[in-house]
């Protein structure tokens, strides 16, 4: 299944949420959401009821799209959370959200997933020094992300240089201004995630 290359705006309106795809954009009068929070197609505005199989598959379809992950990845992703120990829906988001391109997207380092994704994948950045282009990579508690020295002179980081002292970090990430980078504290808990996503459903959905 090849990744979605459509309107981006269509995905918040499907989901009945706004889902914060498009960085400042979602913030501003230009939303798409905003002005039609309605679903997208012909029959958006008609009331449908929604089964519980239908509820519990669109809560998926949510988190898949927050993240930018497709269909087989996010079984896998699934999997692995219910092979560890504790609450498997926890598990789940704890995993999304150590993903490299969320990471650098938690920092501030990009205004949105899916510009820090493509900014992963052109090799802007470093783990522990090391230079990393695979968004997917999960980083750990200890690990070091940095703006790759050569990158920090293109004209979107040094501009950030000037804005990013005045962005809020979740407390499990410490963010360095000063050098464009950020440090992983610890693992989030399912309290530091603020994302409009009811995980119970996902695990529901995948355990029929």
């Amino acid at each position: 299944m090849a990744r979605y290359t459509g309107p981006v705006c269509r995905q918040c309106r499907r989901e009945g949420v706004k889902l914060y795809l498009k960085g400042d954009k979602c913030y501003s009068d230009k939303c798409a959401f905003t002005k039609r929070s309605y679903a997208p197609g012909q029959h958006g505005q008609g009331r449908k009821k929604v089964s519980e199989y239908g509820i519990q598959l669109r809560e998926k379809q949510k988190a898949r799209r927050i993240y930018g992950i497709l269909e087989r990845q996010f079984r896998l992703y699934f999997e692995k959370a219910e092979s560890q120990k504790g609450i498997t829906g926890e598990n789940l988001l704890v995993l999304l959200e150590r993903r490299l391109d969320n990471v650098i997207f938690r920092l501030g380092l990009a205004s949105s997933r899916i510009q820090s994704r493509q900014m992963v994948r052109h090799g802007h950045f470093t783990v522990n020094g090391h230079r990393v282009d695979i968004p997917s990579y999960l980083v750990k508690p200890g690990d070091v992300i940095q703006v790759k020295e050569g990158s920090k002179e293109s004209p979107y980081f040094k501009e950030l240089m000037e804005t990013i002292g005045q962005k809020t970090v979740p407390a499990w990430l410490e963010l360095s201004a000063q050098d464009l980078s950020g440090k992983v504290v610890r693992y989030p808990g399912r309290e530091e995630i603020d994302v409009p996503i009811q995980e119970h459903l996902i695990v529901e959905l995948y355990s029929k």
